[in-house]
């Protein structure tokens, strides 16, 4: 009798290998060691393992070590890499749903962003992300764009017309500032600075954090608070990945995942309203226009319709019923 209770109970241990072994899982992501995305990693990683008592390893390749974010978002579809930190800029070639977050003009505020993010529109995509092999565990930050410019202060629509932007091929920014009567022109990053020097565009668009970091207002004499595109990093794992988890862990990795992302935010919060008087230190003058102008101006605009048309109809009208609740 005791021997066929040894022998059940050896037969148990070793139908669930998986999860009696200990995981090492590859975080891979495109902000810089010194952003508040990373930082918000490194806690993830550490309370993880502290949490897990070392069963659950998490190896953070932060600066596009391993590709860049479209390559990235790609191998964690794959499995190559186990977990990352899109934007929904990212996910929407995958799920068009995600698109919808970039609305121009969406959102009010962060607070409104962060409760229909978290809330309503969560439930909504992360089935439809399963679906594509990934398993949504929260939200993290990345925050508002705004533009800069050489020319003159923005203080209304008028002031953006006829000005010459970089953008980021994103459809949604792109039909922001076009939906403002600008131009928009796809600039690679790196050459960004440079073409600022030279007056190859008038201005472009960016977070508070990018303008700053990348010193763009030694190019740039002007920034206007206009906030017309959100987004934000999105924790994501491969599905495969997550199941090799128990649910002890995975209730732990979910946990820590969302403290982290709220570091992120507190953070990018703190470090916006720091930065914005540095860049005024070092002689940027900044205008906080009434947005209620813009968002009308881009919403009766042909370039909203293109928003439109690329997130689908269905998937705005869902997407507008959050924002009014």
């Amino acid at each position: 009798m005791r021997a066929t209770v040894i022998a059940a109970s050896l037969a148990a241990l070793l139908a669930t290998p998986a999860l009696a072994q200990d995981v090492t899982l590859r975080l891979a992501h495109f902000a810089a060691e010194t952003h508040p995305g990373h930082i918000a990693a490194e806690q993830f990683a550490k309370n993880v393992a502290e949490r897990t008592g070392g069963a659950v390893e998490i190896e953070i390749y932060p600066a596009n070590e391993l590709g860049s974010p479209p390559e990235q978002l790609e191998q964690t579809v794959l499995g190559a890499i186990d977990m990352n930190l899109p934007t929904q800029g990212g996910l929407d070639k995958y799920e068009k749903a995600f698109g919808t977050v970039m609305t121009p003009f969406a959102f009010k505020d962060y607070a409104q962003a962060h409760e229909v993010l978290d809330g309503p529109f969560n439930d909504w995509v992360a089935p439809k992300l399963e679906e594509q092999g990934l398993v949504l565990l929260s939200n993290w930050e990345y925050g508002f764009r705004n533009i800069t410019n050489s020319k003159h202060p923005i203080e209304t629509p008028d002031d953006v017309a006829g000005l010459k932007l970089r953008t980021p091929p994103e459809l949604q920014i792109v039909a922001a500032v076009e939906g403002l009567g600008a131009s928009a022109t796809q600039i690679a990053f790196p050459e960004l600075p440079n073409a600022l020097n030279q007056g190859v565009v008038d201005g472009q668009e960016n977070p508070v954090g990018v303008i700053y970091h990348y010193n763009l207002d030694d190019f740039q004499k002007y920034l206007a608070l206009t906030r017309h595109v959100y987004n934000s990093m999105v924790h994501v794992i491969n599905k495969d990945s997550w199941e090799r988890l128990t649910p002890e862990q995975q209730a732990i990795v979910r946990e820590e995942s969302q403290k982290a992302g709220a570091l992120m935010r507190e953070l990018v919060a703190a470090q916006e309203e720091e930065e914005l008087a540095k860049l005024e230190e070092r002689g940027m003058e900044i205008t906080r226009p009434d947005l209620a102008a813009f968002r009308q101006t881009v919403a009766g605009s042909e370039a909203m319709k293109r928003v439109t048309e690329y997130t689908g109809a269905e998937n705005m009208e869902k997407f507008q019923s959050f924002l009014a609740d």
